[in-house]
């Protein structure tokens, strides 16, 4: 998906022209992957527009931030500020905002302790992420990393050398996206979404232990599922539990909600999206695009107007 520029990016606390948003190819960053990373979304609304869950996003920078030992001179209300700020001065939305931080221009080596570090926070249009109203996907042959090698409670670039491979693998053999197995042959997730599937009623989705991303929408959807009185189980899964599945979906910020058809070509279902997957989608794009009541505080306010509101 080709980028759209916008006005403005974000810098330091300083908003600059989005084409001087620019690094020394000399950057640690460059050369060794030091970035954290957050992907949030801006929603059209009735009479305006709101960030999805903006502090929590903002809290998951931080926390990716501490885990590598990256000092961010920024509180929580300052960067939420910020996003509020850019796009408002921007006048684009709806939007997909990409908050970074990482260790900029200063000193070679891999322990990038004096290296300074640099925080940007862009927003631009983006539409679908995964194309079509379902997905065929594959079990790639990549595993995600072991516990104990990189975390994967950070949202850090250098993760998502692993996606990559996923994801290309997926679509050199027809698929649109990859799911990645564990370490130890368990079920993990996509290249860059959680994973969720439904046997007899009964929502699944991996926990934490196995090595997925602590993802906001995937905590969205258990809250929802929860307060529908849908019974929700996290644990380890075996690969075959796709096969014999009623429904599977992803779940992720540029994903959103989105029903998988097959997998390894063996078809989900009826092929259809499923009625408990169809109730969590609705119910969470209702609530983003201001449809139906915001009763967590999930939504941010800003002062834009939005270009469309999707109907749900």
């Amino acid at each position: 998906m080709p980028l759209q520029t916008t006005g403005k990016i974000w810098h330091n606390g300083n908003l600059i022209p989005w084409e001087k948003a620019n690094i020394h190819v000399m950057s640690h960053v460059v050369h060794y992957g030091s970035s954290v990373f957050e992907g949030i979304r801006c929603y059209g609304q009735p009479s305006g527009a709101a960030v999805f869950r903006l502090p929590e996003h903002m809290q998951r920078l931080l926390d990716s931030a501490k885990i590598y030992r990256m000092p961010l001179p920024y509180s929580l209300e300052q960067l939420s500020n910020a996003v509020v700020e850019l796009i408002e001065a921007n006048e684009v939305a709806p939007c997909y905002i990409r908050p970074i931080a990482f260790r900029g221009y200063g000193e070679m080596g891999v322990n990038p302790k004096n290296a300074p570090v640099d925080v940007y926070i862009a927003n631009f249009p983006w539409g679908k992420y995964v194309a079509g109203d379902a997905a065929d996907v594959c079990v790639s042959s990549w595993n995600r990393s072991a516990p104990n090698t990189v975390p994967s409670l950070a949202k850090a670039g250098g993760n998502y050398l692993n996606s990559q491979l996923i994801r290309m693998e997926a679509d050199v053999n027809g698929y649109v996206e990859g799911i990645a197995l564990d370490v130890n042959g368990y079920l993990s997730e996509g290249s860059g979404e959680n994973l969720f599937i439904v046997r007899n009623g009964v929502l699944y989705t991996t926990p934490l232990a196995n090595s997925v991303l602590s993802g906001i929408t995937r905590d969205s959807v258990l809250t929802l599922a929860r307060h529908f009185g849908i019974p929700v189980v996290e644990q380890a899964m075996p690969r075959e539990m796709l096969y014999i599945a009623d429904e599977v979906f992803f779940t992720g910020t540029a994903a959103e909600v989105t029903p998988i058809r097959s997998v390894d070509r063996i078809t989900v279902g009826d092929g259809n999206a499923g009625s408990i997957t169809k109730q969590l989608a609705d119910e969470f794009l209702g609530i983003a695009n201001g449809l139906r009541p915001d009763r967590y505080g999930w939504l941010t306010p800003v002062n834009v107007h939005a270009e469309q509101v999707v109907s749900v």
